[in-house]
């Protein structure tokens, strides 16, 4: 059984860093694109950023620059850098495995970014 489990949300100032951490079990993340998604209270989900199995990256426009995402395939562990928050990134973050066709979803971690 596939399980995702975010860690490292929270609350930042205007500014701030914060690193999200996004952990595997159940199934080695080597072979899959892994990537973070975003939902915010009456808003879609969006990707925020991708990450594939040979490395290269992808971003959305409103994170490109201030985002960074890597992969430790011997930690089977995601990463989401996040640096220079600003309040509309306030949101929750989700890990996604494989695509969103594969479903494999964590269950998110809350980033809060507001004085």
């Amino acid at each position: 059984q596939v399980q995702l489990v975010e860690s490292g949300g929270g609350l930042v100032q205007p500014g701030g860093s914060l690193r999200l951490s996004c952990a595997a079990s159940g199934r080695t993340i080597t072979i899959y694109s892994m990537s973070w998604y975003r939902q915010a209270p009456g808003k879609q989900r969006e990707l925020v950023a991708l990450i594939t199995p040979g490395g290269s990256t992808n971003y959305a426009d409103s994170v490109k620059g201030r985002f960074t995402i890597s992969r430790d395939n011997a930690k089977n562990t995601v990463y989401l850098q996040m640096n220079s928050l600003k309040p509309e990134d306030t949101a929750v973050y989700l890990c996604n495995l494989g695509g969103i066709r594969l479903g494999y979803w964590g269950q998110g971690t809350q980033v809060t970014v507001s004085l």
